[in-house]
């Protein structure tokens, strides 16, 4: 089973195998959240699903409030958890079944798609990986692709939600860390955003500017090599050692705005040998929306 990347000829061989597998495209565009779909009926990996990131990656905001209903969601932030027993249910009305091989790929350099495949993790299912390259490899593989849309196929059994497999950090939980006794060492932030807006020097989505006090800044991008593959382990090894400069890898909390850009730095971790590290999932969109919260720029 693949637990982290899959490469382009591992999926076709998997594919031709007629072993059990979904795939899933997670192409989206934060400034147009339809764009996602779009791209997807254009083309995508024949028998691949859609998994958007609003509507099935998300919990459910009321239209009036913008909020999810009380006890709907497992995070705060702009694009809120779901909770996991309302996430196991959508993987069971797609035929997702436990044990089954899943992978997930979209258009953006794991941007997108890193959200499903952390997900899964996050509720006991250890069997995804993310199509390194994404549907661009797929292409320039001679892969081929399908137009339209693909109703899923569901099975009469139900996901069973298991033991997390992947750490969610709260609020709560990165705030304590921040400040008094607790600020000991046991947690190192890292940021995904982008340089200038780590820095507070723009903020395009988020109503404050800047980052959280101590947290250091790894684009989610700076894992990929020119072609959109992750840059291999022994690199990324290296670069994390260099960036947290002796810090353990077991305290690093990722984040990013809202949860999803930061999965990159997560998966590129796991795969430099480096352990499986924690989600701040709310991120800076939950962090920057209490006035009473440090901030940091520069």
């Amino acid at each position: 089973m693949y637990t982290t990347l899959i490469t382009v000829a591992q999926l076709q061989t998997l594919l031709a195998s007629g072993q059990a597998c979904k795939v899933f495209d997670c192409s989206f565009n934060l400034t147009d959240a339809q764009a996602g779909e779009v791209m997807y009926a254009e083309s995508h990996i024949p028998g691949a699903l859609y998994a958007h990131l609003d509507k099935h990656l998300s919990a459910a905001k009321d239209p009036v409030s913008g909020k999810p209903a009380a006890g709907a969601s497992a995070s705060g932030g702009r694009h809120p958890l779901p909770t996991r027993e309302a996430f196991a249910a959508w993987l069971g009305s797609v035929g997702v079944a436990n044990g089954m091989q899943v992978v997930v790929y979209d258009r953006q350099a794991a941007n997108y798609c890193g959200r499903l495949w952390w997900m899964l993790k996050w509720v006991g299912h250890d069997n995804v990986a993310v199509l390194d390259g994404g549907l661009q490899a797929w292409q320039a593989a001679g892969g081929a692709v399908s137009s339209g849309s693909q109703e899923p196929q569901t099975s009469a059994d139900n996901f069973a939600l298991a033991p997390e497999l992947i750490g969610l950090a709260t609020i709560e939980s990165v705030a304590k860390r921040l400040t008094g006794k607790a600020a000991d060492g046991t947690q190192t932030v890292i940021d995904a955003r982008s340089g200038p807006r780590f820095r507070g020097e723009l903020e395009p989505l988020d109503p404050v500017a800047g980052h959280i006090p101590g947290a250091l800044n790894r684009p989610f991008g700076d894992n990929m090599d020119a072609n959109g593959h992750f840059k291999p382990a022994d690199q990324l090894r290296a670069e994390f050692v260099t960036l947290l400069a002796g810090r353990d890898p077991a305290t690093v909390v990722h984040h990013c705005g809202s949860g999803v850009s930061a999965v990159p730095n997560i998966l590129a971790m796991e795969i430099a040998g480096l352990g499986r590290t924690s989600l701040f999932a709310g991120s800076w969109s939950e962090w920057c929306a209490d006035p009473a919260r440090p901030v940091a720029q520069g």
